[in-house]
């Protein structure tokens, strides 16, 4: 690109790009891919100018060669997201630049009688809005901005009136951008966090590939508790999928063959084979944004408070207006009162405060469902721990393989690899990539694979019943034979024991190793710090290892070989004794408890189906993201209290000094716009943790 430098200064450079004219879909390509240089740590792409702006920590050659070299090439174009916001915001600024124009050529270049006819015409939009409300027996904001517009037309005060219309579509308009930009913003920072999945080939062979190599047309194949990848259409198999995240059905659906699924739902029992219709990315941020704007039961109680305020005191915003008037006889005074009211700040600031501070979890690794699901986190007083993937390692390790009846190790890891790959879960990671590491191939052997939630996976080889999975699956289950029980009373107590039976006899124990998190005990000390009175660990493992594990990381207590029901159970005694509980698992079976709880939190690199389930996601990188959550929970409500304060008490003095006559109508409906904007513009600022 040739390109004309500016100005510049130490890390900073401005530069012109030689050219007549810049789309905005050009400016994305080129901040995308600027920014993606290491080394340029901001880019500001200015379409209209043709200029950017580029901060960089490199050498000065290295952004003189990447300018140089840089076009809007197909490769360059593929790392602009679907949705990137610049369309949005030059919506906004037209719409805006529009209406300020608008109001000078009404103002200064109309006669006065012909300003007269034009503010009457506006002010029918307002006035039907207000009848409208009256008609439904509401007393809203509308009927309020109605009422004030018509008392001043009736005057004979075009002016105020065509100044109260214009701060009221300038807010409008404002309101309208604060809100769309913040949903944007945070649809942008989500996605399904599905990289891969198994496609059926011509010669009916399973292989497992990334996304975008997965065409249209193509056979996905999704099994209990997977994730379906793609829309498509369901070509054979029977599924009950869960997709209240797109539909807000709360119970799962019956899919069989010619029915259609959506990216993002959770087959939560069964399999099907799944016909793509539309490939990575296709839909997938609308539905985002649908899911953030229509899902009212997400909204936190704060929010609802806020709004139903909002809707209480326009009788007696109104009421004041009437009492103001009676008292002076001033119709001034009384419709500088009308143009205060609490509605606007109250509707637009909670909302917001909430929408950023999901975007901000959002930007610490934290995916957030909900309003309330933040409010809950910083009501909570009760956490629950899965152990498994959560207060050790999302990914345990394979530590040994004892092998029985003279049977190849290899082999067996093979076969329970081959098995585990179908449900991806912590240990069963660990089997799959202890046999990866080992380089160790594997063809399709096996017949349907069956998952037993919390026990294990079973399926037909050969004409031979395989299962694989705890002790009290495989040996008291399923009734598989010991070949001698002295060896495994001696098997390492330090490792969890993964079991492997071949036609109902014991074929190899998988010795696996579950090393604790770092970081477990000091995320629990700091969890208490932060006003966790109960934090209690569960597990499906012994007494043995859930003792030694609850010792090390300080939990207040523990329970060991619990059932998914168990834990589901514990949350809802927890609740009749009036505490409030959040779940943290990372597994099909801890989906009961992470539903049950007031907010479950699942671990990213855990089972699609729990995070699915859960309200809230975090990173798996490590805990310290279960602080950061606690902490923006508890500052976004000390926003949202601080919001209360400053709406009702600054609004409360327009309306005295409106009635003392200090402030004019217009002048009133400006601060009162300024004071609303001003809000919420401070609302979507960063939390302070």
């Amino acid at each position: 690109m040739k390109c004309k430098i500016l100005h510049e200064s130490k890390g900073r450079i401005r530069v012109h790009f030689c050219q007549k004219y810049m789309t905005l879909h050009q400016a994305d390509i080129a901040e995308y891919t600027l920014s993606s240089v290491s080394g340029i740590t901001k880019v500001q792409v200015f379409d209209r100018t043709c200029d950017v702006i580029l901060y960089y920590s490199c050498e000065r050659e290295t952004v003189l060669s990447v300018l140089a070299n840089f076009s809007y090439s197909e490769t360059n174009e593929a790392l602009v997201p679907p949705k990137t916001g610049r369309s949005l915001n030059r919506e906004f600024e037209e719409k805006l630049g529009s209406a300020v124009m608008g109001r000078l050529l009404q103002k200064f270049l109309l006669p006065p009688p012909l300003r007269g006819v034009v503010s009457f015409v506006k002010a029918i939009k307002y006035i039907r809005q207000g009848l409208h409300c009256l008609m439904k027996g509401k007393l809203e904001v509308e009927t309020l901005d109605a009422i004030a517009i018509t008392v001043s037309m009736l005057r004979g005060d075009h002016n105020t009136a065509a100044s109260v219309m214009f701060l009221l579509k300038i807010g409008d308009i404002l309101d309208e951008w604060t809100h769309k930009k913040s949903v944007d913003d945070l649809a942008r920072t989500m996605s399904l966090g599905v990289e891969k999945a198994w496609i059926k080939t011509e010669d009916d062979q399973e292989v497992l590939v990334p996304i975008s190599q997965i065409s249209k047309g193509d056979i996905v194949i999704v099994r209990t508790g997977s994730m379906i990848p793609l829309d498509g259409t369901v070509k054979a198999g029977d599924a009950m999928v869960n997709q209240a995240s797109m539909t807000g059905e709360s119970v799962p659906v019956h899919k069989s063959e010619g029915a259609y699924v959506y990216a993002g739902t959770v087959v939560e029992d069964g399999e099907c084979l799944i016909q793509v219709e539309n490939t990575a990315g296709s839909g997938r941020y609308d539905r985002i944004v649908k899911m953030i704007e229509e899902s009212e039961q997400m909204k936190s109680s704060a929010e609802s408070k806020a709004a139903h305020l909002a809707d209480k005191l326009v009788p007696w915003c109104l009421g004041g207006t009437l009492m103001t008037w009676l008292l002076t006889r001033s119709a001034t005074k009384a419709v500088s009162i009308l143009m205060v009211d609490f509605s606007c700040a109250l509707k637009l600031a909670m909302p917001i405060s909430v929408l950023y501070a999901m975007r901000q979890c959002a930007n610490a690794g934290i995916t957030v469902k909900g309003g309330k699901f933040l409010e809950a986190v910083a009501e909570a007083d009760t956490i629950v721990f899965d152990k498994t993937g959560t207060l050790t390692h999302s990914q345990p390790r394979v530590a040994q393989i004892i092998t029985f009846g003279g049977r190849d190790e290899a082999e067996m890891l093979r076969l329970a690899a081959c098995l585990e790959e179908h449900y991806p879960h912590s240990i069963a990671n660990a089997v799959v990539a202890e046999a990866a590491e080992r380089g160790l191939l594997h063809e399709e052997r096996h017949s349907k694979v069956e998952y037993v939630v919390a026990h294990g996976i079973s399926s037909m080889i050969d004409g031979e019943r395989v299962v694989i999975g705890s002790h009290h699956f495989v040996v008291e289950d399923e009734a598989c034979k010991l070949p001698d029980e002295r060896i495994f009373r001696h098997l390492p107590k330090e490792y969890s024991h993964l079991y492997l039976a071949i036609g109902g006899e014991i074929a190899a124990v998988i010795c696996i190793e579950d090393p604790m998190r770092d970081e477990a005990g000091t995320v629990i000390d700091k969890l208490h710090t932060l006003g966790f009175s109960k934090i209690v660990m569960m597990t499906g493992d012994n007494e043995r290892t859930a003792s030694s594990v609850a010792n090390k990381v300080g939990v207040d207590t523990y329970y060991s070989e619990v059932l998914p029901e168990d834990k589901a159970a514990f949350i809802r005694a927890e609740h009749e004794a009036g505490r409030r509980v959040i779940m943290i698992g990372d597994g099909v079976n801890d989906s009961p408890a992470l539903s049950e709880s007031d907010a479950g939190i699942a671990i990213s690199s855990g089972a699609a189906i729990a995070r699915e389930i859960a309200d809230i996601t975090i990173s798996a990188n490590d805990l310290y993201t279960l602080i950061t959550l606690k902490q923006l929970s508890d500052a976004l409500m000390r926003r949202i209290h601080r919001n209360y304060r400053t709406i009702i008490g600054f609004n409360t003095g327009l309306i005295i000094l409106g009635a003392a006559g200090i402030l004019s109508p217009a002048t009133s409906a400006l601060l009162h716009n300024a004071s609303t904007l001003a809000i919420g513009l401070k609302s979507m600022t960063d939390l302070q943790i």
